[in-house]
């Protein structure tokens, strides 16, 4: 199997140590393609630099998270991410959103940068990145406003509920599904809810370092989710959508090649001439 993992926080501190040895070990676990996840304007310029290091197998987003929207400085910051997106390696802008789980940022900053990135991926014909915990209301009323406009959404590592998902189906977004679907505790809805996502919009991603697979054996000993067990999140996905894990994994595959405009051999992402609707 093929795999392509459409989140993977590469810049974290816990990945310094055996970087190349993370990447080999995804490459023999079939997960030739990974999205390196931009978190503010320096992360994702570091996540650029890794790209350019490992470039047979890494891509990467630009943008500011929710949790860090306090850092979000209204015309620098843009003309900052703007400036790394030029870069031909960059697929998509984010990871943006809004969370109100922690609001480790406050809520009215998370909209503020929230709004600014959409209008900079309108701006660049580029797919967004997006994530939503615990603003499902706020978050929804934002997308569907710039919806029309942006080329492609995708909602990252979706832990929500039935009427969330389809209101983010019903805007055409792509949905990302995460280790979260083998935790027996939180996860278990989304066995039934995987069913209801259309195969052309479903993604699959590892969320690595975070959201290690509850049910994974052996566990690492530092518990630190990586790329390379994807296919194990994929064999759950397909266990519980009763398909064949190398057609699910052909299909997600061919999905997340299409929405980041990667194409076959893996080069620079292909970005069309007109690339809004």
């Amino acid at each position: 199997m093929e795999l392509i993992d459409i989140c993977f926080n590469f810049t974290h501190k816990s990945f310094r140590k055996d970087e190349a040895e993370v990447i080999r070990r995804a490459v023999r676990a079939g997960v030739s393609t990974m999205i390196v996840t931009g978190s503010s304007v320096p992360e994702s310029a570091r996540g650029l630099e890794l790209a350019a290091h490992y470039p047979d197998h890494l891509f990467a987003t630009v943008g500011v998270h929710p949790h860090l929207a306090r850092t979000w400085e209204p015309e620098a910051s843009a003309e900052a991410l703007r400036e790394l997106a030029a870069d031909p390696k960059v697929c998509a802008i984010g990871e943006m959103g809004l969370d109100y789980n922690r609001n480790y940022s406050e809520p009215a900053d998370q909209r503020r940068a929230f709004e600014a990135q959409l209008a900079l991926a309108i701006e660049l014909g580029l797919p967004a990145f997006l994530h939503q915990r615990d603003a499902h209301e706020d978050f929804l009323a934002m997308l569907k406003a710039a919806r029309p406009e942006l080329v492609d959404a995708v909602v990252h590592c979706f832990t929500g509920h039935g009427a969330e998902l389809d209101a983010y189906l019903a805007l055409d977004c792509h949905i990302g599904i995460t280790g979260w679907i083998c935790d027996e505790r939180r996860g278990a809805h989304l066995r039934e809810l995987v069913t209801h996502i259309p195969h052309e919009r479903l993604m699959v991603e590892t969320d690595a370092p975070y959201l290690l697979p509850r049910d994974l054996e052996p566990r690492p000993r530092e518990r630190r989710n990586e790329p390379a067990f994807l296919p194990h999140i994929l064999r759950a996905v397909a266990c519980h959508r009763a398909q064949d894990p190398a057609e699910l994994a052909r299909l997600t595959t061919a999905n997340a090649c299409r929405f980041f405009r990667i194409p076959a051999d893996g080069h620079a992402p292909c970005r069309p001439v007109d690339s809004r609707r």
